[in-house]
């Protein structure tokens, strides 16, 4: 499958960090250099919280499941330029908690 780099809506599906069953979220998503990414502008969210506790994750784009591995990303020279591709107004400026989904060969 080939995604184009930009930004779309995906699922993202974590496994609770307390209940160990698997929780899906509809959420927007950025594709650049081959891997995925997320961001929130604060680390309280729950599949941020899943992700980074159990970092095996799954991305339902279209009718496809692309299994991956999550991190956290550190260069905030990368968070910068996922938030301007994610936002094209004001929030494209805002600092954020970006996570990093290598997908699995």
């Amino acid at each position: 499958m080939k995604i184009p780099e930009g930004t779309f809506r995906a699922v993202l599906i974590t496994t609770g960090r307390k209940s160990g069953k698997e929780h899906a979220v509809e959420i927007r998503a950025v594709f650049y250099k081959d891997k995925f990414y997320f961001s929130r502008r604060n680390p309280d969210s729950d599949w941020l919280k899943n992700a980074l506790c159990n970092p095996n994750v799954k991305i339902k784009y279209q009718d496809d499941i692309i299994f991956g591995t999550a991190s956290l990303v550190s260069d905030q020279e990368l968070c910068k330029k996922i938030s301007q591709m994610k936002y094209s107004d004001k929030r494209s400026e805002e600092s954020r908690v970006v996570l990093q989904v290598n997908p699995c060969e």
